[in-house]
């Protein structure tokens, strides 16, 4: 019989880091930082690290109702606890701050059990694959042309082939800004786009096809708000053949997701590790697209999802984006850099492979750092 292990502790904080240049945008939103709300959970002289990118006040959903829940659970069944989380916050609903609350304990709870266990966190999930493929992501809309030159280079250099680039605060300069990347990435990388939610349906119809024919764009996401299910199905149905229509970052539970199947809404699913409840939650919803067979393509949060995605097995690819990646390199040693287009986790070092970089980052988060550090 293995040991009973409790969670001694559970601690949280919030912090903003500033974007890389003094502002962001894509085709709906213009933002100037990025939100961190940090988990640590403790047992047996071990810490677990998750995280979400959500406002500050989801730390007070970590505090005042999920920790209680955590604190003296057994640290090696992340899962039941997930389970009397999920109920908990019924009352909250099963989305937004809630599930992204939630999310950042279950992955700090995974990375705890898989240290306990002295295994990288893929092994001790059962690892289906030994890397997992990525695209790069960015081309901000507000992206110069040297700007966008120097991102897609770097895609290039890192072995991407694939990359996405953020369409429709301006159309009228999305044709020549995806020429731009086309030209620096060259015809052998498939190009995407992402709309962010920013046409109509009609509109996004008809920029598909003009994408798809200047650029042989094969990937249009969230052409109109994910909420949209019938506008999603409309593009899709009007989309050039080769084109995926792709949604699904703001999935928050299971039901979420079969509403895009039963819509018949999208070609690709998406999910994101950090808002669909962590690692239980991405578990589940790999098992649910294997069931409908439908292809997955995991949101954001590379940093995780080079080992949970080497677990998922109707995993399509995982996406390298920017701002994300820039901040795990930031608040973590040990975040993993791809690879010829893979993300390779670190399989010599436990759970995550990642070490708080305390000193650095208590310049964001000041004294709250003492609850996780």
């Amino acid at each position: 019989m293995r040991p009973d292990v409790a969670v001694a502790s559970v601690g949280v904080c919030s912090f903003e880091l500033p974007t890389a240049t003094p502002h962001e945008s894509d085709g709906t939103r213009t933002w100037s930082a990025t939100s961190v709300v940090l988990v640590a959970v403790h047992a047996a002289g071990e810490t677990g690290l998750g995280w979400t990118y959500a406002p500050p006040a989801t730390a007070g959903v970590v505090d005042g109702l999920l920790a209680p829940l955590a604190r003296g659970a057994d640290a090696l069944a992340p899962a039941a606890v997930w389970e009397r989380m999920h109920e908990a916050v019924r009352q909250l609903g099963h989305a937004g701050m809630a599930a992204m609350a939630l999310s950042a304990v279950d992955v700090a709870l995974h990375d705890l059990r898989a240290r306990l266990l002295g295994l990288a966190l893929c092994d001790a999930l059962s690892p289906v694959r030994d890397a997992v493929p990525a695209y790069g992501s960015g081309g901000f809309t507000d992206y110069d042309e040297r700007q966008l030159r120097t991102q897609a280079r770097g895609w290039v250099e890192q072995g991407f082939t694939r990359v996405k680039v953020k369409v429709g605060r301006d159309p009228a300069a999305d044709p020549a800004r995806l020429a731009v990347v086309r030209d620096e990435v060259g015809d052998a990388v498939a190009l995407m786009v992402d709309g962010n939610g920013a046409y109509l349906p009609h509109e996004a119809a008809g920029w598909a096809q003009r994408f798809a024919a200047e650029q042989a764009v094969d990937w249009f996401e969230e052409p109109v708000s994910s909420q949209d299910l019938a506008g999603l199905r409309h593009v899709r149905a009007h989309a050039p053949a080769g084109m995926a229509v792709a949604a699904g970052e703001y999935v928050w539970d299971l039901p979420d997701l079969a509403a895009l199947r039963d819509a018949g809404a999208v070609d690709v699913v998406q999910a994101d590790v950090s808002r669909c409840g962590g690692v239980t939650g991405m578990l589940r919803a790999d098992g649910f697209c294997a069931a409908a067979q439908l292809p997955l393509s995991a949101h954001c949060v590379p940093s995780v999802m080079a080992h949970v995605g080497c677990a998922t097995s109707a995993l399509l690819h995982t996406e390298q984006f920017f701002d994300h990646e820039r901040v795990e390199r930031l608040l973590f040693d040990g975040a993993p850099r791809p690879r010829d287009g893979l993300l390779r986790p670190d399989r010599d070092r436990p759970g995550l492979g990642l070490e708080l970089r305390t000193a650095d980052v208590r310049r964001w988060a000041g004294g709250d750092l003492r609850a996780v550090a």
